[in-house]
């Protein structure tokens, strides 16, 4: 969508969270002319609450919270491209992990906990009123620019209250009267709320129990502005397709605007919700939702994919059926919205036809899908612990980094990654945006020179120290990756006292990351350590 209406000639911009992969997948190469803090982690490196840890993004004032900042920034960004079409993701840090806020907002919700109400973490609503914050510092700035009445809002979330992390003594919120949460293929994980703000199509204070999900954006936004003023115009008023590249373009049409998609022959995943959005019903659509993943968390399915089309919803469950077949859990939303009857045995029939619009949906999108395990045995599967939550060290797949019983690694630890030697070489793959490898240099004070050889891409990262171990807060220096072949990295601490733990941090990357060895000198006398890998 931006780089649709990058060509029609709006101005683009990115704001936040990205987590779809670094460059060259970051927003800069989907078609936004602006990325701040330009992160491709799920978190905000470190804390909402400045210091953070983003690689070329530092904070303006101590304490400051990132969704001030970024709030900031866009009603900044929105200012300077007034007098044009713009189009302007703001993907919010919150209410994702990790669990902080302000403390005095936290002090402010403590006062309202209810010990006997799901919801009961003052962190959580501070961080949910930081995210409110940002909406206002956002909408008071469309006012006081005077674009209110020009401009399209969609708020949405991507996915449903996480229940299965621990804030406060209790999990961050609660999804009641819904099942389940983030992470899982029932409602409580996939249910959550839209609101649109389009003036002249969608009348304010008005509701709808209409299906739709992000995919229908594009389609939406794109048949919105054929006929608007919202598309770009030339200084006469006629709609400009000189602005346009490639085969988007902006044209005359009776009169308006017409703006077309990149590709005339464009097919979406979604649909148009205009309808919906002028008070209709958008009656026999299906939604599809496909995660074929066993997380662990509290409600969890093996792998599985599910359809919703009007009141009825069906999840499949691949090969978890007799024989091999696969497995099907149906029900009506309209009267069963907790999903706790599975209708499936009741109504066959309708478990195939939806079935086939599931069959129909991998086949159209070229969905990777999961196949029969050869080696499973039936008899030994346990499907009466479905939906239970793992012990804690065990609700997840393996954890990245487990390096602990490595001996080759010499007190080194990888975390979000992936950590092997051979030959003398550590090497780092499925390295997340939090990755590092941290190692206890209690010996080792004051001023520390460190020294490693590494290979890897080219990227910022910086080496940390925590003078008072895990939990104390660290100190930092930057370094540069000049990237492609080997290279020796020299980075001064200037640390007054103990170093505690020291930490590498690698950018995030798809290719293996090499070290052959890494050195840390102190000039308080004590031995150099230098690990030979």
């Amino acid at each position: 969508m931006a780089e649709t209406l990058k060509d029609a000639g709006y101005a683009t911009a990115h704001f936040g969270k990205w987590h779809l992969g670094p460059e060259p997948y970051s927003p800069l190469q989907q078609g936004f002319d602006v990325d701040l803090p330009h992160h491709p982690g799920p978190g905000p490196a470190g804390s909402f609450v400045a210091p953070w840890k983003f690689a070329n993004f530092k904070e303006k004032s101590p304490g400051e919270h990132i969704e001030d900042r970024m709030a900031a920034e866009a009603v900044a960004w929105m200012e300077q491209t007034k007098d044009k079409p713009f189009y302007m993701n703001y993907w919010m840090f919150s209410v994702h992990a990790p669990f902080d806020a302000k403390k005095s907002n936290i002090e402010t919700h403590r006062g309202r906990i209810d010990p006997k109400d799901a919801q009961r973490s003052p962190t959580y609503a501070a961080m949910i009123q930081s995210m409110d914050d940002a909406i206002g510092t956002l909408l008071d700035g469309l006012d006081r620019l005077k674009l209110a009445d020009n401009t399209i809002i969609i708020f949405t979330a991507d996915n449903g209250g996480n229940m299965y992390n621990e804030v406060d003594g209790t999990t961050p919120t609660s999804n009641r009267p819904l099942r389940g949460g983030k992470a899982t293929m029932f409602e409580g994980g996939t249910r959550v709320p839209c609101v649109v703000v389009w003036p002249g199509i969608a009348a304010p204070g008005s509701r709808s129990d209409a299906l739709v999900q992000s995919e229908d954006f594009y389609p939406t936004l794109m048949e919105g502005l054929h006929s608007s003023h919202l598309a770009p115009r030339d200084e006469q008023g006629a709609a400009s397709a000189e602005k346009a590249s490639g085969s988007s373009k902006i044209s005359p049409s009776s009169g308006s605007a017409q703006l077309v998609s990149r590709s005339e022959t464009a097919t979406f995943d979604g649909h148009s919700i205009l309808p919906a959005l002028k008070g209709d019903a958008l009656s026999g659509k299906a939604v599809f939702q496909y995660f074929p993943h066993n997380p662990g968390v509290p409600d969890w399915l093996p792998p599985a994919v599910s359809v919703h089309r009007d009141d009825w919803k069906l999840i499949r469950i691949f090969y978890g059926g007799e024989k091999g077949a696969h497995r099907h859990l149906l029900f009506n939303l309209r009267d069963d919205l907790g999903e706790k009857n599975n209708l499936a045995e009741q109504k066959p029939e309708l478990v195939a036809e939806l079935d086939a619009l599931i069959e129909s949906f991998l086949t159209d999108t070229k969905a990777v899908v999961p196949v029969p395990n050869p080696a499973f045995d039936p008899s030994k599967y346990r499907p009466e612990l479905e939906g239970k939550q793992q012990p804690k060290g065990k609700a997840k797949a393996p954890a990245k980094g487990k390096d602990d019983a490595i001996p080759a690694l010499q007190g080194w630890k990888a975390r979000d990654c992936q950590a092997a030697v051979k030959e003398g070489i550590l090497r780092l793959t499925s390295i997340g945006a939090e990755c590092f490898l941290g190692f206890s240099a209690a010996k080792h004070s004051g001023p520390t020179t460190a020294k490693f050889r590494i290979k890897a891409q080219a990227g910022r990262s910086h080496f940390d120290w925590l003078p008072g171990g895990v939990g104390g807060k660290p100190q930092r220096v930057d370094f540069t990756l000049k990237g492609g072949d080997w290279e020796e990295i020299t980075v001064e601490l200037p640390a007054e006292g103990p170093l505690g733990i020291v930490r590498l941090y690698l950018p995030m990357q798809e290719r293996a990351v090499e070290i052959d060895w890494i050195e840390l000198t102190s000039k308080n006398g004590s031995k150099p350590t230098r690990t030979a890998f």
